[in-house]
């Protein structure tokens, strides 16, 4: 027999390999894929706030002529305050402050429909990682309507 055939060999080093490998492939995907979904979540509750706070603030305007600057305002202000601090006028993010006679539904009062979208999965607020993007959303919408007095 052969002198290398005959002695055992030395593993001490595949647990090393393997741990690095689990942490590449695995691990730090699944963390940084955790992270970019709390963000988009987190941009996801600030445009739902700031499509709310645009409709508050449209309905108690004083003029009708003033609702849609009233709105839009609003809504910019409460952009800037959450994640990506952006406002209406920033590229992307639309913002659009509707009057909706008698609410829609035949009432006697007239309500004020603000929506705020951003078409996120196109133009994300962190660096994009190969493979991820498909948990993305394509679009974050969202519209708040208020009764105006």
């Amino acid at each position: 027999m052969s002198k290398w055939g005959s002695k055992k060999r030395n593993e001490n080093g595949a647990a090393v390999v393997e741990t690095a490998l689990c942490l590449c492939f695995v691990v730090l995907p699944l963390v940084f894929a955790t992270i970019a979904y709390a963000y988009m979540l987190s941009f996801r509750q600030t445009v739902s706030q700031s499509a709310a706070e645009g409709a508050r603030a449209a309905a108690v305007a004083p003029a009708s002529a003033d609702r849609v600057t009233a709105g839009t305002n609003g809504a910019s202000v409460s952009l800037s305050t959450g994640v990506g601090g952006m406002t209406c006028t920033s590229p992307n993010v639309t913002c659009t402050v509707v009057t909706v006679p008698n609410c829609g539904d035949g009432s006697a009062n007239n309500c004020v429909k603000v929506t705020v979208s951003y078409p996120y999965r196109d133009h994300s607020l962190l660096p994009s990682m190969p493979g991820l993007g498909f948990m993305l959303p394509q679009t974050i919408s969202y519209s708040a309507i208020a009764q105006v007095n």
